[in-house]
C-alpha cells in the first residue's frame, strides 16, 4: 500500500510539473524552424529532474538511467513546433490562459499536451532498474512543416527503436495505423492565344479534365484499417489576364495513401490517367502502423481503449518501426482557432501512459 502510494504521489507532481511546463512552452512562439526557445525551455526541464540529454539543432533527448545496449529500446517521441495561429484567433495565442477547465493557447493541443505527458512518463521509470525495455525520450522539431531537420534527422542518432509511442492527440485512444502522404504538384500544357479568337489550346480546360478523374477515381484496393485512399486538390493557378488563354495551368494534389500501395504505385497511376506533369515533392511519408496484437496495443485495450486508423500523418511517417498514435487532446481542435486542452486531460495523459507501459516495460 505504501508503495502504491508513493507511486500515486509521484504521478500527481509529475502531472502538475507537466502542466506548468505546457504553460511555459506555450509563452513561447515556436513556428517549425523556429523552435530554438522551447527547445532551451525543454533543456531546462531536463536538467531540473538531474537527467541527462543531448540536443541536436532544435531536437532534444535522452535516455533513460539503466540503459542497456543488449535490451530492445522503445522510443516516446512528439513535437514542440506549432502552425501559426489562424486569423480567427480571439485570445492571444502565446498567453496561456486558465478558463472553464481548460488551458487556451497555441500549441496546447496539437501536440503540446502529449509532448509534457510524455516528458513526464519518461521521467516517472527514469530511473527504474530491470526494465524489459529501454526509454528515449525524444522532444523533435518541424513536425508540422514534415521538415528532415526534425524526428528525420534524430533517428541515425538513436539506438535502434524496437516500437516508438507517438504523442498526438487521439483522446488517449489508439490510433493503430496512420495515412501516408503524398503531395504532388501537376502541371497542364497548352497553347496561349488571344481570348476574342478561336485560337490557342486553354491549359485550364486540360487540367479541368484531369481534376474531374481525379475527383471520380477510386484505388480499388481498400485498406481494413485506413479504408481508401482519398485524393484532394487543394491549389490551382493559372492565367495571367483577362484576354489571353493560358498556356499552363498548376495545382496540387493532396493523396492520403494507405499500406495497400507504395507511393511510387500511387504515382504511377495518376500519370498514366492525366495528361498533367506530375511531380512528388517527396515520397518519405509513408503509411505506418503496429500489430493489434503488439503488447503495447493490448495495454491499451486491457484499459478500455479502443483502436482506430488516422487519416493524418505525424512523425510516424519517418519511422521504420511499429509505432502507435496515442495521446491526450483532441485531433479536432487542432491548428483551430483559441485552441485549447482540458486540464484535467494532461493528468489523465500521464496516467494513462504509465499504466500501458507499466504492463510492457
Amino acid at each position: 500500500m505504501a508503495q502504491l502510494d508513493a507511486q500515486q504521489s509521484a504521478q500527481t507532481t509529475l502531472s502538475a510539473d507537466a502542466f506548468a511546463l505546457l504553460k511555459q512552452l506555450i509563452a513561447i512562439p515556436s513556428f517549425s524552424r523556429q523552435e530554438d526557445q522551447t527547445a532551451m525551455q525543454l533543456e531546462s526541464f531536463f536538467r531540473e529532474k538531474q537527467i541527462p540529454f543531448k540536443r541536436l539543432k532544435n531536437n532534444v533527448w535522452a535516455q533513460n538511467y539503466h540503459f542497456d545496449p543488449d535490451k530492445p529500446t522503445l522510443l516516446l517521441n512528439s513535437h514542440h513546433d506549432t502552425v501559426k495561429p489562424n486569423p480567427s484567433w480571439t485570445l492571444d495565442p502565446f498567453d496561456p490562459i486558465e478558463r472553464d477547465e481548460k488551458l487556451f493557447g497555441l500549441g496546447s493541443n496539437d501536440a503540446g499536451g502529449c509532448l509534457v505527458s510524455l516528458l513526464a512518463t519518461f521521467a516517472y521509470f527514469y530511473d527504474r532498474p530491470g526494465m524489459a525495455y529501454n526509454i528515449v525520450m525524444a522532444a523533435t522539431a518541424e513536425e508540422e512543416i514534415s521538415g528532415r531537420d526534425g524526428l528525420e534527422l534524430l533517428l541515425p542518432e538513436l539506438p535502434p527503436i524496437s516500437f516508438a509511442i507517438v504523442g498526438e492527440p487521439t483522446e488517449m485512444q489508439l490510433a493503430i495505423a496512420e495515412k501516408g502522404l503524398l503531395v504532388l504538384d501537376c502541371t497542364a500544357h497548352g497553347v496561349s492565344g488571344h481570348a476574342a479568337r478561336d485560337e490557342g489550346d486553354n491549359a485550364i480546360y486540360k487540367a479541368i479534365r484531369d481534376i474531374n478523374w481525379l475527383t471520380t477515381y477510386q484505388f480499388p484496393k481498400v485498406s481494413p484499417t485506413l479504408g481508401p485512399i482519398k485524393l484532394s486538390v487543394t491549389i490551382i493557378n493559372a492565367g495571367t489576364q483577362h484576354n489571353v488563354v493560358p498556356d499552363t495551368c498548376t495545382f496540387t494534389i493532396d493523396v492520403r495513401v494507405t499500406e495497400q500501395y507504395t507511393l511510387e504505385e500511387v504515382i504511377e497511376t495518376i500519370r498514366e490517367n492525366i495528361q498533367a506533369e506530375v511531380k512528388p515533392r517527396s515520397i518519405r511519408l509513408k503509411p505506418s502502423s503496429i500489430p493489434i496484437n503488439h503488447p503495447i496495443v493490448q495495454a491499451g485495450l486491457a484499459l478500455g481503449r479502443y483502436t482506430y486508423g488516422s487519416p493524418t500523418t505525424s512523425d510516424q511517417a519517418v519511422l521504420n518501426c511499429p509505432s502507435l498514435k496515442c495521446g491526450p487532446g483532441h485531433s479536432a481542435r487542432s491548428h483551430s482557432a483559441d485552441e485549447f486542452i482540458y486540464i484535467r486531460e494532461i493528468a489523465e495523459g500521464v496516467k494513462g501512459y504509465i499504466q500501458m507501459l507499466e504492463q510492457v516495460i
